[in-house]
């Protein structure tokens, strides 16, 4: 439920659970919205006091969310004060401990996994980093999109090279500058070097 893909990831342990993690170290924030489907699902299944772990924890996330939004419009106040209060919540209420309700553990070993690691609240730590990752879908949308239209490429090599335009065409658009002028410069930087052999001198 909370690993980032099976290609990248190696096993680790948490309260005896098997959880996924990224084994080259690199910096991540994992999607609040993700996390936000995830606690709903078990909270749809909850009455009582069995909701009670849920609805804290998604009410953390959504309140801290809510701080980052208005750091960005300039509105926050006290924000590292509210930033380390949230990071203090968040880290009591997913502090190492056994559940009675099944899937309330699993929230809190699957979450509290990534926190350990950083990977829930570092949009209050970092402010280029966002609490999701809704841009970089919107981002891959057109290249699936087309790839499907075309039923896909014929060979590895095709598929390598669509994701490099792609990749191209799209950090052009992110940047503000001509899709064009970048691949006339990709394909520039690819040409052959000049001959380095020896010219005779002129006459």
């Amino acid at each position: 439920m909370f690993g980032i893909g099976p290609e990248s990831c190696s096993a680790s342990l948490r309260n005896g659970v098997r959880l996924r993690r990224n084994p080259h170290n690199v910096d991540q924030q994992k999607c609040l919205d993700h996390l936000k489907r995830n606690i709903d699902e078990v909270l749809e299944t909850k009455t009582g006091r069995a909701r009670s772990f849920g609805l804290k924890l998604k009410g953390i996330l959504q309140d801290s969310r809510q701080l980052w939004r208005d750091q960005q419009a300039g509105k926050a106040k006290n924000f590292q004060a509210r930033a380390a209060q949230f990071e203090q919540d968040l880290t009591d209420h997913l502090r190492h401990r056994f559940l009675k309700d099944e899937d309330n553990q699993r929230l809190l070993d699957g979450i509290g996994e990534q926190h350990d690691h950083g990977r829930v609240l570092r949009f209050l730590q970092n402010p280029l980093v966002e609490p999701t990752n809704n841009r970089g879908e919107r981002t891959l949308r057109p290249p699936v999109i087309a790839r499907k239209l075309s039923h896909g490429s014929k060979n590895a090599r095709g598929a390598h090279a669509f994701s490099a335009f792609s990749s191209v065409v799209q950090t052009a658009v992110k940047k503000g500058v001509s899709t064009f002028g970048s691949l006339h410069n990709l394909f520039v930087s690819k040409k052959q070097p000049a001959s380095t052999e020896a010219q005779p001198p002129p006459p």
